[in-house]
């Protein structure tokens, strides 16, 4: 195979109570990635689009093309070489996925040109490199969804053990992106080290509630779990105008709101396409009376995750 387009969607991380173990993917954005073969061993970046020249091109740097350095170690393969062009179309800290969007995209795309010797499940550890890459922890809660798709839970770390649970076909997610930008290294910075034991009950007991309302797609059980009382407080602070933002989406039909990822985004889920477009438009223009501008994404459930592209 001479060439390879792959693409990898916008994802949902933490989901409200759930930090580092929930995330589930959208249906757009995404980045995508194109592979081309090459006499030469290495792999080189050729282009960049959409990154206002900020990403760096060293192949070791880069979440997308150090993970198929990774891939390429580990089964032991040294003279391939091609080229990559990587188009992003999210921007860069939206607390959408972005960088993790990037890593599976690369690692689906190498991996379909060497003939698929992994299976999706098994690209996962390489997908989490690209974030160790760009904020300096492996975190699964993207990658995951981006890579496999739908409503994702890791269950543990070490070792790594994730699955995905079905959520209702009428649930919607209203992903709005405010101009602004938030280093994922520093929100993971002002975060506690030890939380109390009052908050840690509640919040297992939000998670508990948010994975069997999803299960049963018992929606008034959804929207009470959608509860996060250890992560929110302290990231909704670099936020401006979060929770005026987070009201308006409420009051005009969401199930609830919280923090997507490390912000500055901010999600709704909402029962219906109708709901989740009403939130949305309230939201956008709560941040417009504050002078901020922001995009708008509205969205089911991506069940598929990264796809190669066919021209």
């Amino acid at each position: 195979m001479n060439s390879v387009k792959a693409f990898a969607p916008a994802t949902v991380a933490n989901v409200a109570c759930g930090f580092d173990i929930f995330g589930f993917a959208i249906k757009e954005p995404g980045d995508t990635v194109e592979l081309r073969r090459r006499d030469e061993p290495g792999i080189v970046i050729t282009d960049i689009t959409g990154d206002e020249g900020r990403l760096p091109r060293n192949a070791a740097k880069n979440s997308v093309t150090g993970v198929m350095l990774h891939l390429l170690k580990h089964l032991g393969i040294t003279d391939f070489g091609c080229e990559v062009v990587l188009h992003k179309n999210m921007p860069l800290g939206s607390g959408m996925g972005s960088s993790a969007a990037s890593a599976v995209a690369g690692v689906v795309a190498i991996n379909e040109m060497l003939g698929k010797p992994l299976t999706r499940e098994e690209l996962l550890p390489f997908a989490m490199e690209g974030e160790r890459i760009a904020s300096g922890s492996a975190h699964a809660d993207n990658v995951g969804p981006s890579l496999l798709g739908g409503f994702v839970v890791i269950r543990s770390y070490n070792p790594l053990d994730i699955f995905t649970i079905p959520v209702p076909d009428d649930l919607y997610c209203t992903l709005v992106h405010p101009d602004i930008e938030i280093n994922t290294k520093d929100a993971r910075f002002i975060l506690r080290n030890e939380v109390s034991l009052k908050n840690t009950i509640a919040q297992m007991g939000n998670v508990a509630g948010l994975v069997a309302g999803l299960m049963k797609a018992d929606y008034d059980l959804i929207s009470r779990s959608m509860v996060d009382v250890i992560i929110e407080p302290v990231r909704s602070i670099l936020i401006p105008e979060f929770k005026e933002v987070k009201q308006a989406a409420i009051e005009n039909g969401a199930l609830g709101c919280s923090i997507s990822g490390a912000g500055p985004s901010m999600f709704a889920l909402s029962r219906g396409i109708e709901n989740a477009q009403k939130a949305g438009n309230a939201m956008i223009a709560r941040f417009a009376e504050a002078g901020i501008a922001a995009g708008l994404h509205v969205s089911s459930i991506n069940k598929e995750g990264a796809v190669i592209l066919t021209d």
